[in-house]
């Protein structure tokens, strides 16, 4: 009987301890869910926007918690499965919007105690650093390009200094938000911008494209950009005062402009004025699931920018088509230094008409398409991202 009742001890012993120890495991894994809090992701189109969404599908596979700010429940989201739970807070007031964040985000802080949360915008960090650091919870900060590129006021500055890490997409944006905003270089980590390779394919040009903007038998330059007056900076203008020279060279070449702004009269303008107004085609806006037919059109993607990335370069070297950028901002990334393209003074006509004129020629082995798809997808591809994600979120 002695002996049963030491083993009936014995057993209960090592139930209460696997008991604790699994509850252990529970809590260290609920512990490991990770909080995702961004201005708006479905709402609106843009660069941060895209580079989130991307994020996100790396992510999918894990639990996670997202809060919108400005994103209702009644927007389309791809993302929605039982692994990812989403908490909108859209008001028409954005004060009180931000307040039913905040006091929710703070409740959910207290009940859950989460690892880490990541700050999606350089203008929730006040919010999110008020909000964790009490609790002792890590935070993470998110951060794109121009938005951080300038110091920034005190409170948010202070954020920024306060994280246990700062993301940002090249080292360009990295150098310029370090620099402008004291923060030490050693605490930011690189998530680059990735292109789908599923949906930027090489192909044949659409005879109807080439009907619609008239460009048969035309050598193709190629922008897709915002006009807008108040970030006039994406060479859009230099590379039409680049095209007398480049004409001299490729009589047929044609410069198609995608995209819509207030600046496309002033644009024109200048077309007028050059005498290029024939050879310059404003094509408007074109929706996302059409912009891969539009670069097949291109022999040639121009734009001698300053980009805190530039996912366009990366679109088009997914179509095999060759690629021109500034040489001073974040375009360094994805080009590669110049390896995978053409990196010249931007706001130079003629650089850019030379190294325009070196592409078209098609000698150079930066022009080989499957070559350059093939590099692209290697260092910016989903598998790229998912990796790299994965090594970022175990620090």
């Amino acid at each position: 009987m002695k002996d049963e009742l030491q083993a009936a001890k014995l057993k209960s012993t090592n139930l209460a301890i696997e008991t604790r120890h699994n509850s252990s495991l529970v809590l260290h894994s609920s512990l490991k869910k990770p909080v995702f809090v961004f201005l708006e992701i479905f709402s609106c189109e843009g660069g941060i926007q895209s580079y989130v969404k991307d994020i996100l599908q790396a992510y999918s596979t894990e639990k996670a918690d997202v809060f919108l700010l400005r994103d209702g429940a009644e927007v389309e989201n791809p993302f929605e499965s039982s692994a990812i739970e989403f908490h909108y807070f859209k008001s028409q007031n954005a004060a009180i919007g931000r307040t039913r964040l905040a006091i929710a985000l703070f409740a959910y802080l207290l009940k859950n105690r989460p690892q880490r949360v990541f700050c999606g915008h350089i203008n929730l960090a006040p919010l999110i650093q008020t909000l964790c650091k009490p609790l002792g919870i890590s935070y993470t900060v998110l951060t794109y390009g121009k938005e951080v590129w300038d110091t920034l006021p005190a409170i948010k500055q202070k954020a920024l200094q306060h994280a246990d890490r700062v993301w940002t997409i090249s080292r360009y944006s990295r150098d310029r938000l370090c620099l402008a905003n004291a923060l030490d270089l050693s605490r930011v980590d690189l998530l680059p911008c990735i292109v789908d390779g599923d949906a930027f394919t090489p192909g044949i040009k659409s005879s109807d494209l080439i009907e619609r903007y008239q460009l048969a038998g035309a050598k193709v330059l190629m922008t897709v950009a915002r006009l807008w007056s108040g970030d006039p900076y994406k060479g859009v203008d230099v590379t039409i005062r680049a095209l007398p020279e480049i004409i001299q060279s490729f009589p047929q070449v044609k410069y198609l402009v995608i995209g819509r702004g207030d600046d496309q009269p002033r644009l024109a303008q200048l077309a007028e004025d050059l005498g290029v107004s024939d050879r310059v085609i404003f094509a408007g806006f074109v929706p996302t699931e059409a912009l891969a037919d539009h670069y097949r059109l291109a022999d040639a993607y121009i734009m001698p920018s300053q980009e805190g990335f530039g996912i366009v370069y990366l679109e088009a070297m997914a179509c095999g088509v060759p690629v021109l950028s500034g040489d001073a901002d974040g375009s360094a990334d994805p080009l590669q230094d110049g390896k995978l393209g053409w990196r010249v003074p931007h706001r130079d006509p003629a650089a850019v008409a030379a190294a325009c004129i070196e592409i078209l020629k098609g000698e150079d082995p930066r022009c080989k398409g499957v070559w350059l798809r093939q590099t692209v997808l290697e260092h910016f591809g989903k598998s790229a991202l998912a990796q790299k994600l994965k090594v970022l979120l175990e620090l």
